[in-house]
């Protein structure tokens, strides 16, 4: 009988980076030496795609591509995405290990469900060089999975799902139902469904939320409840089969999909 076999998490916003806070500095400072001012909200829609995706598609914005028109006098080009590639990970790699806080609830969550006998697989839109970054300094802090796949070498990144099918392999795992992808973005949601895995967003710490943690232990209840719900039903639009408040519901959920799946009900 079919049951949940493997979870794939997220990293930043889901698993470590509260807020998932570290791509976006670096964006803001990118964008502001090509003499682009973005919003917080531009920067993060994207949140979860391979990086140079990531600026691609900010770029591709009507507001943010008249500004780089008036700042430049001419249309973006691919040379352009590439140069601004190379300083965006310049900033991001001056502070990418500040970034690697496991966020509350993620080690003690996963370390119940590896009792169960869970494996543990990763996916990022972080390239392999950053992970060398974010890997060690997340294992330091208590925070480790049993395999990580990035978008280097494969034919996309997210919402593509080579990288969840990349951890099926490595993991051994022989049918997409039996597998949980967990993430904060809306590119996590939409690659967990491209891969038929099933799809769970988490609230609490993500990037759709975006908050830090001090923001989030201080704004009032009513206002916090209020944001939450609205990144609910963002998640829920975009195809999601759970939304969860925080990871520490995720056991809670996987034991329904079991239920679900002893049930012939998927």
């Amino acid at each position: 009988m079919k049951q949940v076999q493997a979870i794939v998490m997220d990293w930043a916003g889901t698993a470590v980076d509260f807020g998932c806070f570290a791509p976006l500095g670096a964006f803001l400072k990118m964008f502001r030496e090509w003499n682009i001012e973005i919003s917080y909200a531009q920067a993060r829609e994207p949140m979860g795609m391979l990086k140079i995706d990531h600026i691609r598609t900010i770029l591709q914005m009507a507001d943010v591509d008249a500004k780089f028109r008036a700042a430049h006098g001419r249309a973006w080009n691919e040379e352009d995405v590439k140069a601004m590639n190379a300083a965006f990970e310049k900033h991001l790699f001056a502070s990418l290990a500040e970034y690697t806080d496991p966020i509350p609830g993620v080690i003690d969550t996963l370390a119940a469900l590896r009792a169960q006998g869970l494996k543990v697989g990763s996916t990022t839109g972080f390239t392999a060089a950053m992970m060398e970054v974010v890997r060690p300094a997340a294992a330091a802090k208590g925070y480790a999975v049993d395999n990580l796949v990035t978008p280097d070498g494969l034919p996309a990144g997210r919402p593509a799902p080579y990288m969840i099918y990349k951890n099926m392999i490595d993991l051994a795992i022989d049918s997409p139902d039996c597998v949980v992808k967990v993430g904060d973005t809306i590119a996590d949601i939409r690659e967990g469904l491209n891969a038929k895995v099933w799809s769970v967003g988490i609230v609490t710490g993500s990037n759709e939320l975006g908050l830090d943690e001090a923001e989030y232990a201080a704004m009032p209840a009513g206002e916090l409840a209020a944001r939450k719900a609205a990144v609910r039903r963002k998640m829920i639009a975009a195809g999601a089969d759970f939304v969860l408040d925080d990871i520490t519901e995720l056991p809670a959920c996987i034991e329904g999909i079991n239920a679900r799946m002893r049930g012939g009900r998927y």
